[in-house]
């Protein structure tokens, strides 16, 4: 989720009313190919702000690896974030790995940032992510949708 730097608003985002929604558990990774840090510092800070905690494997983390991490910690959302042009391929397949599991099947996961190199056809290629398991795909700076998708979510839904 390659975001621009905006303003933020402190505080978790609402899902609705003036109260706070409750503390997710993030858990924050980019794929094995993705050497790119500046945007998981980024998403990391910006959670935090939002009052969750995350938990942020950094960059060029094995789908195994990932998974395992997933299986472990059982976050409320998983957050996968590409800048190198690759997320729309190694994305789906890190989802599909992710969806084998059938107690990942209720993790949240959004994924972001520049997912191709080709911008042809970026619809395409959110459909595809969101068929292989994704939530939330952000090919764009949409850090409003974002947000929204983040306060809606509830750590009620915790295995």
């Amino acid at each position: 989720m390659a975001l621009a730097l905006p303003a933020v608003a402190s505080g978790a985002p609402s899902a609705g009313g003036d109260r706070p929604a409750p503390a997710l558990e993030v858990l924050l990774a980019s794929m094995a190919s993705e050497s790119h840090t500046w945007g998981l510092v980024y998403l990391e800070l910006l959670l935090t702000e939002w009052g969750h905690h995350v938990t942020n494997l950094g960059p060029c983390v094995p789908d195994r690896m990932l998974v395992e991490e997933c299986l472990a910690r059982r976050p409320d959302l998983l957050v996968v974030s590409s800048v190198n042009g690759h997320g729309f391929d190694e994305g789906a397949r890190v989802a599909a790995a992710l969806r084998r599991h059938a107690a990942l099947a209720g993790t949240a996961m959004a994924i972001g940032g520049k997912l191709g190199t080709d911008l042809g056809d970026l619809d395409a290629g959110a459909a595809r992510l969101l068929a292989a398991g994704f939530d939330l795909v952000v090919t764009e700076d949409d850090l409003d949708r974002f947000r929204a998708f983040v306060g809606a979510l509830s750590p009620a839904i915790r295995r």
